[in-house]
């Protein structure tokens, strides 16, 4: 059973950190934002249109761990402070959904949309066949969950399943190959290239994210010849300054703007 060791709460949700039954900390998250930030791709951006961040009837988001620690060790994630990991079961997965809905009274179902993040700690595709099979537990309890994996591109990773409303999202960060395998020091992950070629039969476009540390990090032209516009969406994320990325020296990166959480 997951145990509560402290929070914080934002103007948009919480963030918890709890304890597994053998003494493992995870970071879950509860958050909310406006019914129409879901149509980023349609507006070509993704800023509030006013200070208004909308509740838990609009876009509710459970930000989930798939393990405690984590190997990839990414420049600019304090998951990388922890010296130990192990993944988590699928029971644990699931429970911290069931944690975060025993803390509300509203209806994770009769939000405008209800969305798991499996973005904290931890890369799903290293512990793949737990995350699908919360996957499956989730959408049995709470129908049309909407599920969001974000991904470094483990190399020789299924992307068949990712169908419905199951979307990936893939880590790129750097489109210069020596700097992104300086932020991203996991030795066996796929290539710009191969990423590129992901096809997936989600109802939304996989999302390309580049958290960007400088600006010769990216390059429109190269961007357009890696990845098709059909089948991606580009997503420039702000780096959430931390005791590791100060520590690597990478400042506020490029973008200026902060994430709510």
């Amino acid at each position: 059973m997951l145990t509560e060791v402290k929070k914080k709460d934002f103007s948009n949700g919480t963030v918890y950190a709890l304890r597994t039954d053998d003494g493992r900390l995870i970071e879950t998250t509860d958050t909310f934002l406006p019914a129409y930030t879901k149509d980023a791709i349609g507006e070509h951006q993704n800023f509030l249109h006013d200070t208004d961040l909308g509740s838990r009837s609009d876009r509710w988001m459970i930000g989930v761990s798939v393990a405690s620690g984590c190997p990839v060790r990414c420049k600019f994630c304090a998951t990388g402070t922890m010296k130990k990991y192990r993944p988590l079961t699928a029971a644990e997965i699931v429970e911290q959904v069931e944690f975060v809905l025993s803390k509300r009274t509203e209806s994770f179902n009769d939000a405008f949309e209800h969305k798991i993040n499996y973005t904290r700690m931890g890369e799903p595709f290293l512990n793949i066949d737990a995350v699908k099979k919360a996957i499956k537990i989730i959408d049995e309890k709470y129908p049309n969950t909407h599920h969001y994996l974000s991904t470094i591109g483990v190399r020789d990773s299924d992307f068949s399943w990712i169908k419905g409303n199951i979307t990936l999202q893939v880590s790129v960060h750097s489109l210069r190959d020596e700097k992104r395998n300086w932020l991203i020091p996991y030795r066996h992950k796929m290539t710009m290239e191969e990423l590129g070629q992901i096809r997936t039969e989600s109802h939304l476009k996989t999302t390309v994210n580049m958290t960007l540390v400088e600006e010769a990090d990216f390059d429109i032209n190269e961007l357009m010849r890696l990845f098709d516009k059909e089948h991606y969406f580009i997503k420039l994320s702000p780096i959430n300054k931390n005791v590791i990325s100060v520590k690597n020296d990478l400042g506020s990166g490029v973008i200026n703007s902060a994430n709510l959480l």
